[in-house]
């Protein structure tokens, strides 16, 4: 079992970022519509589990399934029994490696982009989001230190929540690719 542990915000993350970005794009059939860093990692000041998230827009979910050999040959490992079927979702860094490193988000539906991104550019403009965000990561990583499911079901109501206060639209649950 993976404990949640949070680490102090590390300069480094947005480095480490576009080194993985570099390898994501040449692994990907065509060109994504987008590619961005996103989460904890991408907000400066924010303490966060040291994994960089990756989120990818694709023009069709096929072009973006057709990269998953790629990704894999790189230390990918593709989640097919992902219950989320809104993306293709990959994990660089399961057992036998000593911890998770990166999460590759890869949608075709711009609008969960978009949540996912307006939720981080809120933060980042917002040290008082900051402080709020990282108040209920830091109580749930301790009530919750070996339920990774608990600890992120809560962290993605208070997103949605604040997602939607700002105007951005309600996570699709009902799309299947």
């Amino acid at each position: 079992m993976e404990q949640i542990h949070l680490f102090p915000y590390d300069p480094a993350w947005p480095n480490i970022y576009r080194t993985e970005e570099a390898l994501v794009r040449s692994c990907l059939i065509r060109p994504p519509l987008l590619i961005e860093h996103m989460g904890s990692t991408a907000v400066p000041g924010l303490a966060a589990k040291p994994i960089v998230d990756i989120i990818v827009l694709v023009d069709e979910l096929e072009h973006g399934r057709a990269a998953i050999p790629a990704l894999e040959t790189t230390g990918y490992s593709y989640w097919s029994a992902n219950p989320d079927t809104t993306k293709l979702y990959l994990v660089k860094g399961l057992p036998p490696a000593p911890r998770r490193t990166h999460h590759l988000h890869i949608y075709h539906h711009a609008g969960e982009v978009a949540r996912h991104l307006l939720f981080r550019d809120h933060l980042r403009a917002n040290p008082e989001a900051v402080k709020a965000y990282l108040a209920l990561k830091q109580d749930l990583a301790t009530r919750f230190r070996d339920d990774r499911e608990a600890y992120s079901k809560h962290k993605t109501a208070f997103i949605d929540a604040l997602v939607l206060s700002l105007g951005g639209p309600p996570r699709r649950t009902d799309w299947n690719p």
